[in-house]
């Protein structure tokens, strides 16, 4: 039987996953990486689950490949690594509609960065420090690392961080808007907890529309995204938690909502 590199628990309607091979600062290994796709598709079909919160075990959030399978005999090829191990953790991370909060809980490096990255809400401890190693070792930033950069900190910075290997404070992340917060060591796993509740309290089914459009918009132009705009705002229209929005706008009280 496997080891537990993937920590899965239930709080509440938050899915908790936490990288769990702290003795290599997580790095992912191709039994962790299977797992880590388990673990998000099984948050992705629980209709009970309205947020996913995803952090690290031990002192560091990930490390990224473990290069010692990676140029193992008998470890898989770097071609299945990336597309069998990586491809799809993004994926299912952008693909489920459902909000998605990653607590940084130390080094983010390589993969590990850009797995945060491709989260909806990262926050991180104010020791973290985020690093795109590849070049280091002569690769190229995989893992939707040449995508998510160049957007959140547009292409000139996204260059020197990819090609220098510069790291990057949790402050200086912030600052260039790589992330949305950094938290003080101690708070990082309450503060990102108590997102992840309110985000799972709020009207789940209009937070995944929203995310549908904001993934649609990174290849439509105005025209083309307005027409999503309008097919989504009809969908989001016929749920319960637009009816109970109204009705509780309408009757001065605190909605309710069951993300339906």
């Amino acid at each position: 039987m496997s080891a537990d590199y993937i920590l899965y628990e239930k709080v509440d309607s938050i899915a908790k996953i936490t990288l769990n091979r702290p003795d290599v600062l997580n790095s992912f290994c191709r039994p962790m990486a299977l797992q880590m796709q388990d673990a998000l598709r099984d948050a992705a079909d629980d209709k009970t689950v309205r947020a996913i919160f995803i952090t690290g075990n031990g002192r560091a959030f990930c490390a990224g490949q473990d290069l010692e399978e990676a140029t193992s005999e008998d470890g898989p090829e770097l071609q299945n690594i990336v597309k069998e191990h990586y491809n799809p953790i993004i994926r299912q991370i952008r693909e489920v509609e459902k909000p998605v909060v990653c607590a940084v809980n130390g080094v983010a490096a390589g993969a590990g960065a850009n797995i945060a990255l491709a989260c909806d809400f990262v926050l991180a401890a104010q020791a973290a420090s985020f690093i795109q190693a590849f070049s280091k070792i002569g690769l190229i930033p995989d893992s939707g690392g040449t995508f998510f950069l160049p957007r959140l900190v547009g292409m000139q910075r996204a260059t020197a961080l990819t090609m220098l290997g510069t790291r990057v404070s949790a402050q200086e992340a912030v600052a260039m808007g790589m992330i949305y917060q950094a938290i003080e060591n101690d708070n990082l796993q309450d503060e990102a907890m108590a997102l992840a509740t309110k985000l799972a309290a709020m009207p789940t089914k209009g937070l995944g529309l929203t995310k549908r459009a904001l993934n649609a918009s990174w290849s439509n132009d105005l025209t083309e995204q307005l027409n999503v705009e309008e097919a989504l705002q009809t969908e989001a229209g016929s749920t319960y938690d637009y009816q109970e929005g109204v009705n509780a706008f309408l009757e001065k009280r605190k909605p309710v909502f069951k993300g339906e």
